[in-house]
Parts: C-alpha cells; sequence; structure tokens
C-alpha cells in the first residue's frame, strides 16, 4: 500500500489490522500481541468489533519498529513512547547514528558474504595475473576451475573457500613461498636417495599436510588419496616432475609409507 493510499485508509476510519500490518511488513498476529500488552493499540473498531488503526496509530507502530530494529526490548520501548512530550530532535539524531552503524556493520557482512560467494565459485580472489605474479611461470590459473569442478561439492571445498575469502595478495603470497621451500625440500631429498619411510620423508610427508592444511582439514588418509590422485593425474604427474624427475611416485611412496606406520592402509584409503 502506497503512503497516499494509507493515509486515505486512515482518513476513511482506519486500516484493519491486516492492511495494517501488510503496510508495516510485520504479521496480524504481531500488531495483536503488541494490542494486549498495551504497546501499540488500535484507536477504533468496526461495528464488528474488528480492529481500526488511524494514521496517528500507524505513526506509533512506525517508531515502534525503529525502536525494535534498534535492538530495544517491548517494554522500554512502551516506555519511550509514552514519555511526556519533549524536543525528540536529540534522540532521533542518536536513532539515526545508530542505524548508520548498523547499516555499515550489515554492508561489511554483505562484502564478507560476497567474497565468500566468489571464492567459493573461484577458489582464490587473485586475478591470473596475480597468480601467475605469485605461484609463478608455471602456475595455470585454469588449475583453480579444474579443481572446482572436481571438488566443489566436498566439505573441504567449502572450507577452503571460506579460508580463500579472507586472504589476501600478501597471505597468498606466504602460502606460495612455503609451497616453493617445500617443493625445493622434497626434490632435495629425492636427489639424495631418502626413502620413504625414514625419520627424514616422514617430516616431509607432514610438512606437505600442513600445507593442505592451510586450506582445508587434511586427514592422514585424505593425504593418501592425494598422493594417488597426483601420480593418476598427468597435469599433476607433469608438474611434480618437472621439479625432479620421477618426483611424483617418489612423493606418493613417502605419503604411503608415513600413512602406512599410523595406522593406514593406503590401499584401502578412502576421502575422509
Amino acid at each position: 500500500m502506497t503512503p497516499a493510499a494509507m493515509g486515505d485508509a486512515a482518513g476513511l476510519g482506519g486500516l484493519t489490522v491486516g492492511a495494517a500490518a501488510a503496510h508495516l511488513g510485520v504479521t496480524v498476529r504481531t500488531l495483536h500481541h503488541w494490542d494486549r500488552i498495551g504497546l501499540a493499540r488500535p484507536s477504533g473498531r468496526t461495528g464488528g468489533g474488528y480492529r481500526l488503526y488511524s494514521a496517528a496509530d500507524i505513526a506509533r507502530l512506525h517508531r515502534v519498529l525503529v525502536y525494535r530494529e534498534l535492538g530495544l526490548p517491548l517494554d522500554e520501548i512502551g516506555e519511550l513512547l509514552d514519555a511526556p512530550a519533549v524536543d525528540m530532535t536529540g534522540p532521533l539524531e542518536q536513532q539515526r547514528g545508530q542505524l548508520l552503524e548498523r547499516i555499515s556493520r550489515l554492508q561489511a557482512m554483505v562484502g564478507a558474504v560476497d567474497r565468500m560467494i566468489e571464492a567459493a565459485r573461484t577458489g582464490i580472489l587473485l586475478s591470473a595475473e596475480e597468480q601467475i605474479a605469485i605461484f609463478g611461470e608455471r602456475w595455470k590459473p585454469s588449475l583453480t576451475e579444474g579443481a572446482r569442478e572436481r571438488w566443489g561439492d566436498t566439505a573441504q571445498w567449502a572450507q577452503f573457500a571460506e579460508r580463500a575469502a579472507r586472504m589476501t595478495p600478501e597471505d597468498w603470497q606466504r602460502v606460495a613461498d612455503t609451497v616453493t621451500t617445500l617443493e625445493q625440500d622434497l626434490a632435495s631429498a629425492k636427489r639424495a636417495g631418502v626413502r620413504p619411510g625414514s625419520a627424514e620423508a616422514d617430516a616431509l610427508a607432514e610438512r606437505h599436510r600442513a600445507v593442505m592444511n592451510a586450506s582445508f582439514d587434511c586427514t592422514l588418509s585424505m593425504q593418501v588419496c592425494l598422493g594417488r590422485k597426483y601420480v593418476a593425474d598427468p597435469g599433476f604427474t607433469a608438474y611434480y616432475d618437472a621439479i625432479e624427475p620421477g618426483l611424483t611416485v617418489w612423493l606418493r611412496d613417502v605419503i604411503d609409507a608415513h600413512a602406512r606406520e599410523r595406522g593406514i592402509d593406503p590401499d584401502s584409503a578412502t576421502w575422509v
């Protein structure tokens, strides 16, 4: 109902409780409750005894809604509305300031939700140019799209998207530096003949899982599945073997041995 129509209806005797509720965006039950507790009573009745709200009643209800939006309990709202008439400029300005603060907080929340939505779609809130600058020339921005298509409906992707939404380019740079250092150490260990199952190899497996844990909670069983994926996927194999020939299979064996020592059978590991 438009303001003009509301005014006409009120001038003709008042709005019914249903029309008043629709105009205010509340339920009829809410208006009945406010009537019962004396917070906002209609000043008129139809011949059949039904409530009728005048323009003044509607104005009071609008004030109730403003105070309620500010978080005031109904009993305090009633006291404010029934207080002796005073200059309301100061209180209204204070209310306006509080509303603006709330709007600012809500806008910030909307921005955060938008970032989470975008992170869920793309995985990384960086442009293709930023990704290459941070992760290096070998990085392909399409990898994140492939990851979303593969795991987008999993709890781990949702967890990754939530964390990614909070990350800045500087955060990603720290992640990239950590990964680069790990990859170099993996390659060095492979060249040095470090055996899967050794203390040094186990430490590298834990560092690998820690990198995964930065994105989502990665169990030993999940890590085994990732190691198997590296070997089965030509893209992953090419990536790791470009760092050091044979690194993909060696890393899988390191992960498998580490998991086996901790009671996980790599041959039956699942994504849990």
